[in-house]
């Protein structure tokens, strides 16, 4: 048993995407505080794009991170258009939702396979598999071997694809490579369902009351007009930012994020609280009994939701590939135009709000970024004071390893977090 003053410090948190550690402090057996300390080198992207010409800024800020590069461009492209005025085409658009769906087998996969499942079978890494066990790590490396594939067919490269663009796609592709493509999603098919099997089975648990959001449509895809709240209200895209108060964490380089002075959750976990409604059909069908998980308040059901949206994202895709006789069209011309272009999609790890100034002469006058993991820190933060004193009598070592469980079931990204901050530092005792 440990003593009743005492604090809880992870440094260098493992298995998550950037760098970050955690600082738990208690005081006669009560957790008196919870720093969640981002410590990413701050990338200026706001300050970046000010001057750019408008066509290079999709581009420039999916250099934010290696992870969810597609997930900016494709979000500032949206941003950038409706700045200018620029309509995209009805096969743009599908093939952007398709760049989107590949980011999310990718990524997914990347966080399922190899961060998430090591800790459910006791191992410190995938590379600690024996046996039986070593088939979840092929099956891991296959299914994100063929989001690797599809995202680099479809963008050009599987991170940073050149082929999206403001205004269309560069290079279409052809309808006999989309047809050869959607055998092989169709093939990763089954180990996907045999991963939602294990994540609906999983016994985890921590639940805690708060908010949700997500964007609301009617495809399960990473774009829309509106944004959904737990509580059934919805906002255009455009006034979402007007619901955000920023808070400034002192000892962190993000900053955090409360909707309407609450924290809340985006991700995996609220897009299917809110909208698995509007997942595929063959989707729905074939994890009908899982979906009845949701809705949920317990946190570690975001590795069931994502495990579901790489089936969401695999059907979703094979129906457009073998469906649709894809053209090549010019990518249509773009002019300078003094706008402002607000724009909302689902990354991977939740909702991405882009703002984008654009004077006439063509060049950025402001811009504005929110990112999925800056909404989740302050949720984040007091989950782990939560946990922490529910196990109060566990050992360290234990109450350490859930809180690693618990942060890892959130799959931030640290990297996208610190992508800017006016920030006050000031030593705190």
């Amino acid at each position: 048993m440990h003593e009743d003053d005492f604090e809880l410090e992870l440094n260098y948190l493992s298995k998550i995407e950037g760098h970050a550690d955690l600082l738990v402090s208690v005081r006669k057996n009560k957790v008196v505080d919870a720093k969640l300390k981002i410590y990413e080198s701050k990338r200026f992207f706001t300050q970046a794009i000010r001057g750019t010409n408008f066509a290079l800024v999709p581009q420039m800020v999916s250099r934010i991170c290696g992870t969810c590069s597609t997930a900016h461009l494709c979000c500032a492209t949206e941003a950038v258009e409706e700045a200018i005025g620029l309509q995209p085409s009805e096969q743009t658009i599908l093939l952007r939702k398709l760049a989107m769906y590949a980011a999310f087998i990718r990524d997914h996969a990347m966080h399922l396979y190899f961060f998430v499942l090591p800790d459910f079978f006791g191992k410190d890494s995938v590379l600690d598999f024996q046996g039986a066990e070593q088939q979840w790590l092929k099956d891991g490396f296959k299914v994100k071997g063929v989001g690797n594939k599809y995202a680099k067919w479809i963008g050009g490269r599987a991170i940073h694809p050149p082929y999206l663009q403001v205004g269309g796609i560069a290079k279409v592709p052809k309808k006999e490579e989309a047809k050869a493509m959607a055998a092989e999603l169709r093939g990763i098919r089954p180990a996907v369902l045999k991963l939602i099997d294990y994540f609906y089975k999983d016994k985890h648990s921590f639940t805690r009351t708060t908010h949700f959001a997500c964007v609301i449509n009617k495809d399960f895809s990473y774009c829309g007009d509106e944004i959904i709240f737990s509580d059934g209200r919805r906002v255009v895209e455009e006034e979402y930012f007007d619901h955000l108060q920023r808070v400034i964490v002192p000892y962190s380089t993000s900053t955090g994020y409360q909707l309407e002075g609450s924290a809340f959750m985006v991700g995996a976990l609220a897009r299917m609280n809110l909208n698995r409604g509007s997942l595929h059909r063959d989707t729905r069908k074939d994890v009908s009994k899982w979906l009845k998980a949701f809705p949920t308040k317990n946190i570690f059901r975001n590795n069931l939701a994502q495990a579901i949206e790489i089936l969401h994202a695999i059907d979703a895709s094979v129906e457009a590939l073998e469906t649709m006789d894809f053209k090549q069209e010019p990518v249509k011309e773009h002019k300078a135009k003094a706008g402002i272009g607000v724009a909302a999609i689902e990354a991977p790890r939740g909702t991405l709000y882009y703002m984008v100034d654009v004077g006439a002469d063509g060049l950025v006058r402001d811009g504005n970024l929110v990112i999925p993991t800056q909404q989740n820190q302050v949720n984040m933060e007091k989950d782990m004071k939560t946990l922490v004193q529910s196990n109060i009598r566990s050992e360290k070592h234990e109450i350490q390893h859930k809180l690693e469980e618990l942060i890892r079931a959130y799959d931030p990204c640290m990297s996208c977090a610190s992508h800017f901050l006016k920030l006050k530092m000031e030593e705190v005792k």
